[in-house]
C-alpha cells in the first residue's frame, strides 16, 4: 500500500458562516493530496500530460465526520490500497486535525485516458515502475 501524507491550512474564505469548512472545499484539499502523493514518488500529473495521459476524475464521496475550522492545520492522508493494472485509479482520503482526530474520509476514482483520442488507457510504466515496490 501506498501512504503519503500533505498539510493544508484552512483559509477563512473556505469556511461557511459557522465558521466551518465548507464541504466542497474537501475536493480540493484531496486533488492537492493527490498531486503532492504522485510528486512525492518523483512524478508529476505535468510529466504525465506531456506523455500524452490524463486524469478525469468519474466518482467522487466524501463522509464528514467532524468540522474542520478556519487555521486549523489539516493533514490529509492519501492512499493507494492497491496497484492499478487498468485503466483506474482509486485514491482513498483521510483528513485529520492538529489532534489527530478524523474528520472527513473520501475516495476519488480517476480513469487514465490517452489524451489525443479520449480513451482509456493504462498507468503510464514510468508511475507504474515508482509505485510498484510499495505493492511487495
Amino acid at each position: 500500500m501506498f501512504i503519503a501524507e500533505t498539510q493544508v491550512r484552512v483559509r477563512y474564505a473556505e469556511t461557511d458562516q459557522m465558521g466551518v469548512v465548507y464541504h466542497s472545499n474537501y475536493f480540493p484539499y484531496f486533488e492537492s493530496a493527490r498531486a503532492e502523493s504522485i510528486r512525492d514518488l518523483g512524478f508529476t500529473y505535468a510529466d504525465m500530460e506531456k506523455m500524452g495521459v490524463v486524469m478525469p476524475v468519474v466518482d467522487v464521496h466524501c463522509r464528514y465526520l467532524r468540522p474542520a475550522r478556519y487555521d486549523d492545520l489539516l493533514t490529509i492522508k492519501t492512499m493507494l490500497k492497491e496497484l492499478p493494472t487498468h485503466h483506474k485509479i482509486e485514491f482513498h482520503h483521510e483528513v485529520y486535525n492538529e489532534k489527530d482526530e478524523l474528520l472527513a474520509v473520501g475516495k476519488i476514482i480517476l480513469y487514465f485516458i490517452e489524451s489525443a483520442t479520449m480513451k482509456r488507457t493504462t498507468m503510464p510504466a514510468q508511475l507504474l515502475e515508482k509505485m510498484k515496490p510499495y505493492f511487495g
